[in-house]
This record gives C-alpha cells, structure tokens and sequence, in this order.
C-alpha cells in the first residue's frame, strides 16, 4: 500500500509539473544571436539559464581531482558562458527590462581571479592553481610593489587638502544660498515657537517655592 501511495504521489508531482510548464507556455531553445529574441520574458528566462549553468560549472571546478585538461575546458566554459550572460543583460535592457549590470550581484564575477592583461578572461576555482596560472598571479603579485612614504606624499597636493574646491567659482555662491535658506528657515522656526520656547525658559529659571535658605532655625 506504501508503495502504491508513493507511486500516486509521484504521479501527482508529475502532473503539477506538466501543468506548470502549460501555462508558461512552450519554452524555446535558446538562440546563440540575442537579437533573435524579441519577449523580454523570454530574454529573462535565457539569462536565468545560463546563470544557472555558470553557478553549475562553478561548483564543478572546485573540485582539483578533475584533472588538468578537463579543468581548463571547464574555465573556458565558464568564461564563454559569462560572456552569454553579458549579451542577454544588454538584450533585456534593450527590450525594457531592468539593467543587470547595476542591479544584479555579483557574486560569480567575484568567484574568479584575473590576471592583468587578459582582456578580462578570469579563473576560477581549481583553475587558479595550475601549472602556469599561478605563477601569473604570483608574478603580478609581485610586479605591483608597494609604495613607500615619499612616493605617496608626491600625491598630496593643493586638491588633498581642499584648498581647490572653489577655483570654478560655483562652491561660495552655492554655500551663500545654503546659508540664507538655512537662516531664514531658523527665524521662521523661532516666530512659529517663540513663546513656548520662552515660556519654557521661563518654568526652568523659576524659582523653587520649596526651597529654604536659611535652615539656621532647625538648630535651635
């Protein structure tokens, strides 16, 4: 009987699924030329999918027991793959959509490492440590050396400390129209709240009835 229910259930999820994918609507192999999409439903569920496939390819790469000519393939899936995604962002932007580039995280670009240069080619995972990427790295590493105390000072100028924010001429006038409208708005505030306010200064200057001076006739 367990066995039956299990099977009506999975039937069950079977047909939920097929009704699912019904109403929306037949989904069409993804063409390689975006301009060939004109639904930005369509364009949004492309970029969806080759994001899905990215996330896929980047877990997979992890892995450094792949060997290393399957991690090399896998990296260059990877980045055509980015590039795919790219295309369809610029495509949903175009028919009305919202610009991913702005937007959207990430997260992926970030799990890849690029070597300067490489016209934004990036490795990831495994990739990183193979025989020749690495010393990439460590290369740039080390072509980058950092600058000492006298190299950095060469860069503080008259612009560091703010003394050319106004050799345009716009930053006083702009700060003079500041200042009146933050005047004016304190005097308007003052009018509005002038006798509460001088009516609280009042209570708090008052005089405490309870208060006694002399206390000398206690000690007779």
């Amino acid at each position: 009987m367990a066995r039956n229910a299990e099977k009506a259930m999975t039937a069950l999820a079977r047909w939920r699924r097929m009704k699912e994918e019904e109403e929306k609507g037949p989904v069409a192999k993804r063409p390689n030329d975006v301009s060939e999409c004109n639904t930005l439903n369509d364009a949004e569920r492309y970029r969806k999918q080759v994001t899905m496939e990215i996330a896929k390819k980047i877990a997979l790469i992890q892995n450094p027991g792949l060997g290393e000519f399957k991690i090399r393939d896998l990296n260059d899936e990877i980045n055509k793959l980015l590039r795919v995604k790219y295309a369809w962002e610029i495509r949903i932007k175009e028919l009305g959509g919202q610009d991913y580039r702005k937007v959207a995280p990430k997260e992926l670009d970030r799990e890849g490492r690029e070597v300067a240069g490489s016209k934004g080619y990036k490795y990831f995972g495994a990739a990183k440590d193979l025989p020749g990427v690495r010393e990439l790295f460590e290369k740039a590493e080390i072509s980058e050396p950092r600058k000492n105390r006298i190299e950095l000072i060469k860069f503080v100028d008259a612009d560091y400390y703010g003394y050319m924010d106004d050799d345009d001429g716009l930053l006083i006038p702009l700060e003079m129209d500041a200042e009146i409208k933050a005047r004016l708005q304190a005097e308007k505030e003052w009018e509005e709240n002038k006798d509460a306010w001088k009516a609280k200064k009042a209570f708090e200057e008052d005089i405490d009835i309870y208060k006694v001076d002399d206390v000398s006739f206690l000690l007779r």
